[in-house]
């Protein structure tokens, strides 16, 4: 199954995958670490999302003058992003979510996650699965 994606769909995916670490980072005690391991490990993905990501940052809106601002951009692209691929290729779906979720755990993989940044790693996975 191919998989034709717009430029709207490709910042989407971008906002999404880069926002998460955004938003992990904005929620950790140690943001510049967070935000460096996750952005290389969003940088090792494959397939066409590897591409798609390949292209950060353009058109990644992210931004936010506080956790809940990037939240409310974040955590629906998540979920918006999923719904597109599964639409198109499910497989591309599950690459995404393993993708981001592999970040993630970069992101954090040093040292166990805080109380808070586990709260936020578990609102990203929610709206990784809203669609399921």
């Amino acid at each position: 199954m191919s998989i034709t994606l717009t430029g709207q769909d490709k910042t989407t995916l971008r906002t999404a995958a880069y926002g998460a670490i955004t938003l992990l980072s904005a929620a950790s005690g140690s943001p510049s670490k967070i935000a460096a391991n996750g952005s290389i490990a969003l940088t090792s993905a494959t397939g066409p999302v590897g591409h798609v990501l390949a292209d950060y940052p353009k058109g990644n809106d992210a931004s936010g003058r506080s956790v809940a601002e990037i939240a409310d951009r974040v955590l629906p692209a998540l979920t918006a992003a999923m719904a597109l691929l599964k639409s198109q290729a499910p497989a591309e779906a599950n690459n995404f979510r393993s993708t981001v979720l592999t970040a993630i755990e970069a992101a954090t993989g040093h040292a166990r996650p805080t109380p808070v940044e586990t709260d936020m790693i578990r609102k990203i996975t929610e709206a990784l699965d809203a669609t399921r």
